[in-house]
């Protein structure tokens, strides 16, 4: 009887441990993966330009019909990073994390300078950040070619979205998932090769 009470004890113990180490992130991460997305909400922050968001909303729309454009929202200031005059990525995408459901999908848009701690850089600046996979993406105009603001944006847009739909960087210097590796080389990128395709197509996107 104490040998069966002890293997109780012990299976038990094992279930609420195997609980907590699963709970939350790594189950909503296999759900990303295996769910597909019905609604992308866009969330244009602080000033962001109206017009221009409205030209991402057309242009996503072509790949992802279920696209609603939300009224602007100010900039977190918590995520302000003074030392460099921009506001930390990844602090942004804390803020939107959990608050919708593994079915949408938000993208977030600033014209402000955004970063991240990459490596040994306390804070580097990208034009984008997502959690991969995941929900929550946002997206900065600051680095973008400002006289080709709007097909740039999409690019950097669909790049971003790419990755919450379990996509890594690609190798290929034409597909909108390659490495931007700290430059601006939207220009070469001509749309997303066979492979990432296949991976945006099964997940319901139109390509």
């Amino acid at each position: 009887m104490k040998g069966i009470l002890i293997l109780l004890f012990v299976c038990i113990s094992i279930c609420i441990g195997a609980y907590y180490y699963f709970q939350k992130e790594p189950i909503r991460r296999v759900q990303y993966i295996l769910s597909k997305p019905k609604v992308l909400l866009i969330q244009p922050l602080g000033d962001f330009d109206t017009q221009l968001a409205k030209k991402n909303l057309n242009s996503l729309k072509k790949n992802f019909p279920s696209s609603r454009l939300l009224p602007n929202l100010p900039l977190f200031p918590s995520a302000y990073y003074k030392p460099r005059d921009r506001y930390r990525a990844d602090s942004i995408l804390k803020f939107t994390r959990y608050k919708y459901g593994i079915d949408t999908l938000m993208l977030l848009m600033t014209h402000r300078d955004i970063g991240v701690t990459k490596n040994r850089i306390k804070d580097w600046g990208i034009m984008g950040l997502a959690h991969r996979p995941g929900s929550v993406c946002v997206v900065s105009t600051y680095r973008l070619d400002q006289s080709k603001l709007a097909e740039q944006l999409y690019k950097v847009s669909i790049h971003e979205l790419g990755h919450t739909q379990g996509l890594s960087h690609c190798p290929l210097k034409s597909c909108y998932m390659r490495d931007a590796s700290g430059g601006n080389p939207l220009d070469e990128e001509k749309g997303f090769c066979p492979s990432c395709k296949k991976v945006m197509e099964n997940k319901g996107w139109r390509m």
